[in-house]
């Protein structure tokens, strides 16, 4: 799908479909008032009988409207201006593609909402462009008739006096980082029969070299040597061998290096501490980790953003068989550390102990790791909300602050010292679970603490956004691909 910039009268726009955005309980102005007087009055005539009335998410068809060249015209609600923000500009896009791309369509044209607060042009095309390319894929990869229809052609359009340049950007912006988020959402979506290790790392080799990244990838042998005795013993159970994956972006010599590590485990039966059927039904999105931080790099890469990038993904699949690893198991961590290992379930901490412990010896002066990791993080914080938990507060609010201009909801949880006597083993230098259902997505991250050294890190628990159960307005249900655009911002700022 190609993304492309037009400055035209709104009523000029030739489309299958024309969206256009509408301010909750305010009179038309600017380029809506212009189309109004061109469509004589239809749309006053809407927001007078309270057809319309701009609620966020809020959606009108008109079909064969007079006055337009579009064949179609959707209206979208904004909500109330004065809250507009990161998250409602692109839930727009989101809303207006998930209402159209039911059928198929040749042309979609959006308006760009003019004068939203604290945001530039740049800044809504990117916003709005990738919401429409968000909106119109689904996680139908193997469906032989396809539930939606992504449009031939996506234009944003901004009025004849707008910063063509500004807009531009944007627009790259969208189509570049849309890109990097649906193939976030394509690797969570694929079946564990055709993605586990050796596949993902296939696919790093590729946008690496498309990308002029450097690639690196380990494998058992390479692992062994490296020590990494912890993501070994959970690859253990597998035929699948694992692989440690490890990209290099060098964007600005001499400069601080950004580390980003992902937990890949691209099948999480929860090995001898067997999960459900129910439980392990969407376990192929349990990458979902290592699945942003290529995606971000990829998208860094493609925009030649100013900063160093060491990414490290870390791919296992976690079987049981008589090879895997036991109940009462201790093992010898990287960085020399032993840990008791008291659910088998529990693995994700245990193949970032390793990642991490590399990443802080490769010199990575800062740290983000993301991971599908507990679902207590989901009891406390619900589906669409991650928790943050960090050793370094100023580095955690930077994360944070990213995360808000990405349009990505993210949310700190306590990290007090206390919290790491929940780890505590009586025969390791600690154990691979808190040991009660309290607090569990923060005894993880005590958990991750102990290979991060004084290295300022931020361990982001996304195991509720990045996998949807069902439909909704703005998203289809699979793989979402949150913590992408978050990571691209972090990349932004850390440069700057």
């Amino acid at each position: 799908m190609q993304i492309t910039t037009q400055l035209a009268p709104w009523h000029e726009v030739k489309a299958d479909w024309l969206v256009v955005g509408i301010w909750e309980n305010e009179p038309l102005a600017g380029s809506v008032a212009e189309l109004d007087g061109k469509m004589e009055r239809q749309l006053t005539r809407l927001v007078e009988r309270g057809d319309i009335v701009g609620k966020a998410k809020e959606t009108v068809p008109l079909y064969e409207p007079r006055g337009v060249a579009a064949q179609r015209l959707l209206l979208v609600g904004l909500g109330p201006r004065a809250k507009a923000d990161p998250a409602a500009l692109f839930s727009f896009g989101a809303v207006a593609a998930r209402t159209i791309t039911e059928k198929a369509c040749d042309r979609l044209a959006c308006a760009l909402p003019e004068s939203a607060p604290q945001l530039d042009s740049e800044t809504i095309a990117a916003l709005v462009g990738g919401g429409l390319r968000h909106g119109s894929e689904s996680a139908g990869l193997r469906k032989n008739k396809p539930d939606r229809f992504a449009p031939k052609e996506l234009s944003l359009v901004a009025g004849p006096q707008a910063d063509r340049t500004s807009v531009e950007r944007g627009t790259r912006r969208a189509e570049i980082e849309g890109r990097a988020v649906s193939l976030a959402r394509e690797l969570v979506n694929l079946p564990p029969c055709d993605l586990y290790p050796e596949t993902f790392a296939d696919r790093a080799r590729l946008v690496a070299q498309q990308t002029g990244v450097e690639c690196i990838v380990l494998d058992e042998r390479d692992l062994a040597a490296e020590r990494m005795n912890s993501l070994l013993a959970v690859a253990r159970g597998s035929d699948r061998p694992p692989r440690l994956v490890v990209l290099r972006y060098h964007g600005h010599p001499g400069a601080a290096t950004l580390g980003l590590v992902g937990k890949g485990v691209t099948f999480d039966s929860g090995g001898l501490s067997l999960k459900t059927t129910e439980q392990m039904l969407d376990m192929k999105c349990d990458m979902a980790g290592a699945a942003a931080v290529l995606a971000a790099i990829q998208a860094v890469a493609e925009q030649k953003i100013a900063v160093n990038i060491l990414g490290v993904m870390a791919l296992v699949e976690n079987l049981p068989s008589g090879k895997a690893m036991k109940l009462g198991d201790v093992l010898h961590a990287r960085n020399g550390k032993t840990i008791e290992v008291l659910n088998t379930d529990a693995e994700g901490r245990l193949i970032l102990a390793d990642a991490l412990s590399y990443a802080v010896d490769q010199k990575a002066h800062h740290l983000v790791d993301l991971a599908t990791l507990t679902g207590a993080c989901i009891v406390a914080l619900g589906m669409d909300v991650a928790g943050v938990m960090s050793n370094d507060e100023p580095w955690s609010a930077r994360v944070q602050a990213a995360a808000k201009v990405a349009g990505e909801k993210l949310w700190p949880l306590p990290m007090d010292p206390h919290y790491g006597e929940m780890i505590k083993s009586d025969v390791a230098d600690m154990r691979n679970t808190g040991g009660s259902r309290w607090a569990g997505a923060i005894s993880a991250a005590k958990f991750l603490e102990e290979f991060v050294a004084s290295t300022p890190w931020a361990h982001l628990d996304i195991a509720g956004p990045a996998w949807a159960e069902k439909d909704n307005s703005v998203r289809g249900s699979g793989g979402t691909g949150y913590g992408v655009r978050t990571l691209i911002e972090l990349a932004r700022g850390y440069g700057a």
